[in-house]
């Protein structure tokens, strides 16, 4: 009989979020947080991980934020163009902290361990940003993460994602690539397919 496994028992009892995050720079206290995608991280029935639930919103420049014209033609995005929707950030950090917490309790874990690619950085600017809009209820762990340019160099030899995922197998499109949602997809099936590959060695 094939025993489920609980996420709660995997990461010492963190729960983890794949993020991936847009700016307008590279400075979390000074510039710009534009676009926020994250996935939630579980097991399927096969007991594999695997991406769960995903949230994504673009997000309004805060007042006074700097708004680097260098990082914005990167993206090839405009923060005032009406179609994107954006919220501020007040609003999409407060949605994602209750859907956050909810599932930590739900999974029975402590809290939310953000995994990124390069993590100290997106990490940065969600605590920067819990305190620039006074939440009190950041349901991530304050410093530590699971980051995926390490675990990329550890089993593929790659520390960039993109080469990451060439090595892994794993689709990537570079026409899609710099966008909040598509790069924390990309990270989640990285991610899941390298604790998977881990888990069936043991």
């Amino acid at each position: 009989m094939t025993i489920e496994k609980k996420i709660s028992h995997r990461f010492r009892g963190f729960l983890p979020i794949v993020v991936d995050l847009e700016t307008a720079g590279f400075n979390c206290q000074t510039d710009a947080l534009l676009e926020l995608a994250a996935i939630q991280i579980g097991y399927n029935s096969e007991n594999q991980m695997v991406p769960l639930h995903t949230h994504h919103y673009h997000i309004q420049p805060f007042q006074g934020a700097n708004l680097e014209r260098a990082a914005l033609d990167f993206l090839n995005l405009d923060p005032t163009h009406p179609f994107r929707f954006a919220v501020e950030e007040s609003v999409a950090l407060n949605e994602l902290f209750d859907i956050i917490s909810a599932a930590v309790k739900e999974q029975h874990c402590q809290r939310a361990i953000l995994v990124g690619h390069n993590a100290f950085f997106d990490l940065g600017f969600m605590n920067e940003a819990s305190s620039r809009c006074n939440l009190k209820h950041n349901p991530f762990h304050r410093f530590t993460t699971l980051d995926t340019a390490s675990l990329g160099a550890l089993v593929y030899g790659q520390t960039v994602l993109a080469k990451s995922l060439r090595a892994a197998h794993i689709p990537f499109d570079l026409k899609q690539a710099h966008g909040a949602l598509y790069d924390a997809q990309c990270t989640a099936e990285l991610f899941c397919k390298i604790v998977n590959l881990w888990d069936n060695l043991s």
